[in-house]
C-alpha cells in the first residue's frame, strides 16, 4: 500500500523548510511528507496523487497565500480530496484582524481548524493537532488494525447491525464481502459446513457464527450480569446522561451498575461531529465521546452490563430492581433512568423490509465509506440531521437533506445551517415527505411528495438516513411512575400523584430519578444531558442519606 501524504503548502521558503523538517522527522516512517511553495503547484500535486490513487490524509494551508487565501486553497483541495483533514496555518502572534476569516473558514466548514505554525523542534502542541487530524482520518477513513473482521453479505440488514455495533462501541473492523476472495481468505479454518451469515472472526482467532449482541460484548471482554447483591445505584442507559451520572457517583464512592443493551453514547454516540460541545473547538465525534466517557466510568469502578435491555421495575421496601431482558435482575438502593429516545419511524410501510440494506434509522457512521459515487437522502431537520448530512458530504457525490417544514432556523443550530449552505454536494428540500420506496433485495428508489402541491416523486438513491422525531423507551416502567401522553418521564413539581413533592429530577416513585432526553419537558443537548446527569447525583445521596434503614450487601 501507498503511504499516505501529509500536503503542505506557504510561500515562505523558510516555514517549507521548517514544515518539511518538522512533519519528515515524526511521520516520514509512515507517510510520504510533500510540501509546496504556491497554491497552483499544491493543486497540481494533489491532482495528480489522485490520478495515481494515492491518498492524502492531511493539507495544511497559510491563510496567507498569495494566489488566493488558504481557505479558499482548501475548498478547491476538498474536492479533489474528500476526506482529507484540512487545516489552516497561522502565525504566533497573529493579529485580530488576520484571525477572523480564519474563524469565519471553521465555522463554514471550509477548515477542520487552524493551528499555529511549528516554532522550535520538537514543536509538541503543533504535532499533537496533527496527531489528532491524523486519528479522525483514520476513522473516517478505515483500515489499519483490525480487532474483528466481519464475514457476510453486503446486503444483509444483520450484516449492517453488527458494523454499526462495532463502529458505535469504537472497535476496530473490517467487513469483507462472503464471496470475496478477502471475505474466503478471512473464513480460512471455520468450519466449510457453516453458511450462516455474518460471521465475526477475531485477530486471536475467536470465531463467533451470526452472533448477538451480548455474545460480541462477552468476546471482548464486557460484562453481561451484575456483579453484586445491592448496588448503591443502577443506572438504565448509556447516553451522555447516564455516563455523566456513572463517573460522578462513582468518583464519589458509590457502588455503580451501568446498563446499556447495545453501545455507549445513545444517539450522540451515532454523530459523525460534534462541534458545539464545551472543551472540544475543534469538535469530536459521539463515538469518540462515549469512549472516553465511558473509559473515565469504568476507571473510577462503574460496573458496565452489556447487551442486555430493561424490561421491568418493582420496589421490595427501600430496593429498587430492575429486571432484564435475560432473565437476571439488579437490585440498588436507587435508580437513575437515563434511557434518552429513539427515532419515530416513518409512515412508510414500503421500506419497512429495506432496513438496514439502505434504510438506516440514525446516523450510520459505518455506511459512509460505502456510498462514494452515490446520491444520498438524509430525512429530518434537526442537529443530529444536519451533522449526518455533511458526514455524508464527505463521502457520497450527492448528498439532499429532506425537511417536512419550511425553514431550518427553528430546529437547527446556525453553525450547522451555515456550513450546509458552504458545502457544495449538500442540498436542503423543504416542505418535502418520503411516501416510500423499493429496490431489489437494497433501496434503489424513494418516493418524495411535495407538502404543499400533494405530487410524488420517485428519485434514485442508494441509501437513505432517518432521524426525524423520537419516542423515549418507557414502555418498561410501571404505571405508578408518572408520565405524559407521549412516554417522557415526569418528575419534580410535574409529578401530582407523589405523597411528598420529589426533588428536581425524582419521578414520582421515590429514589427513582430521570435525566436527559427521557425526562419531560428536557432540553435536547448533549450538553444539558451530562449536566443533569452530573447534578442528580447529589439529590441522589440527599435521598440515600434520609433513608431510615440501610439494607446490607
Amino acid at each position: 500500500m501507498k503511504k499516505p501524504v501529509l500536503l503542505a503548502v506557504d510561500d515562505d521558503a523558510i516555514t517549507c523548510d521548517l514544515l518539511m523538517g518538522q512533519l519528515t522527522k515524526r511521520y516520514g516512517a509512515d507517510y510520504s511528507v510533500v510540501v509546496e511553495s504556491s497554491a497552483s503547484s499544491a493543486l497540481r500535486r494533489l491532482r495528480d496523487l489522485q490520478a495515481t490513487e494515492t491518498e492524502v490524509a492531511i493539507i495544511l494551508a497559510d491563510q496567507g497565500l498569495r494566489e488566493m487565501t488558504g481557505a479558499e486553497f482548501l475548498v478547491a483541495a476538498h474536492g479533489i480530496h474528500r476526506v482529507a483533514r484540512r487545516a489552516l496555518l497561522i502565525n504566533w502572534g497573529e493579529d485580530r484582524s488576520a484571525r477572523e476569516p480564519i474563524m469565519q473558514a471553521c465555522a463554514l466548514g471550509h477548515a477542520d481548524y487552524y493551528l499555529a505554525k511549528p516554532m522550535h523542534s520538537p514543536d509538541e502542541r503543533f504535532h499533537r493537532s496533527v496527531t489528532e487530524f491524523l486519528d479522525e482520518w483514520w476513522r473516517l477513513r478505515g483500515g489499519g488494525f483490525e480487532m474483528v473482521r466481519v464475514i457476510g453479505d453486503e446486503n444483509s440488514a444483520r450484516s449492517h447491525e453488527l458494523r454499526d455495533l462495532l463502529t458505535r462501541n469504537d472497535i476496530p473492523f473490517g467487513f469483507y464481502a462472503s464471496e470475496s476472495a478477502e471475505g474466503r481468505a478471512a473464513l480460512a479454518g471455520v468450519d466449510a459446513s457453516e453458511k450462516r451469515r455474518p460471521i465475526i472472526v477475531s485477530f486471536d482467532g475467536h470465531v463467533l457464527i451470526d452472533p448477538t449482541t451480548r455474545e460480541v460484548a462477552a468476546a471482548h471482554g464486557a460484562t453481561i450480569r451484575p456483579g453484586v447483591e445491592v448496588y448503591d445505584l443502577t443506572i438504565v442507559g448509556g447516553g451522555p446522561a447516564g455516563l455523566a451520572a456513572a463517573v460522578y457517583a462513582s468518583s464519589e464512592g458509590l457502588r455503580v451498575a451501568l446498563v446499556e443493551p447495545e453501545a455507549m453514547g445513545g444517539q450522540a454516540g451515532t454523530s459523525s461531529m460534534i462541534r458545539n460541545y464545551l472543551g472540544f473547538p475543534r469538535g469530536i465525534s459521539g463515538t469518540e465521546l462515549a469512549a472516553r466517557a465511558f473509559e473515565q466510568a469504568r476507571l473510577f469502578g462503574t460496573d458496565v452490563i452489556y447487551g442486555s435491555a430493561a424490561t421491568s421495575l418493582r420496589s421490595s421496601d427501600d430496593l429498587r430492581i430492575v429486571g432484564l431482558s435475560d432473565g437476571t435482575e439488579i437490585v440498588s438502593r436507587a435508580l437513575v433512568i437515563a434511557t434518552g429516545v429513539a427515532y419515530r419511524r416513518m409512515d412508510a410501510p414500503s421500506l419497512e423490509d429495506l432496513i438496514g440494506v439502505g434504510v438506516y434509522y440514525g446516523a450510520a457512521v459505518s455506511e459512509a465509506q460505502a456510498l462514494i459515487g452515490e446520491h444520498t437522502f438524509v430525512v429530518g431537520g434537526g442537529n443530529s440531521a444536519g451533522q449526518a448530512a455533511l458526514h455524508l458530504a464527505d463521502h457520497a457525490k450527492e448528498v439532499t437533506l429532506l425537511v417536512r417544514s419550511s425553514s431550518l432556523a427553528e430546529s437547527m443550530s446556525e453553525y450547522l445551517i451555515a456550513e450546509m449552505g458552504e458545502t457544495p454536494n449538500l442540498d436542503v428540500r423543504y416542505d418535502v415527505e418520503v411516501v416510500g420506496g423499493g429496490g431489489d433485495g437494497r433501496l434503489e428508489f424513494i418516493d418524495l411528495r411535495d407538502r404543499r402541491s400533494g405530487d410524488v416523486e420517485r428519485v434514485p438513491t442508494a441509501a437513505l438516513f432517518v432521524l426525524i422525531g423520537a419516542k423515549p423507551y418507557t414502555d418498561w416502567l410501571p404505571e405508578e411512575l408518572e408520565r405524559d401522553e407521549w412516554g417522557y418521564i415526569y418528575t419534580g413539581r410535574a409529578c401530582s400523584t407523589a405523597s411528598k413533592e420529589p426533588s428536581h429530577l425524582e419521578t414520582s416513585v421515590p429514589g427513582v430519578f430521570a435525566v436527559g432526553d427521557v425526562r419531560q419537558g428536557a432540553v435536547k443537548r448533549i450538553a444539558s444531558g451530562v449536566g443533569e446527569g452530573s447534578v442528580c447525583i447529589s439529590l441522589v445521596h440527599e435521598y440515600l442519606t434520609r433513608r431510615t434503614t440501610t439494607p446490607s450487601g
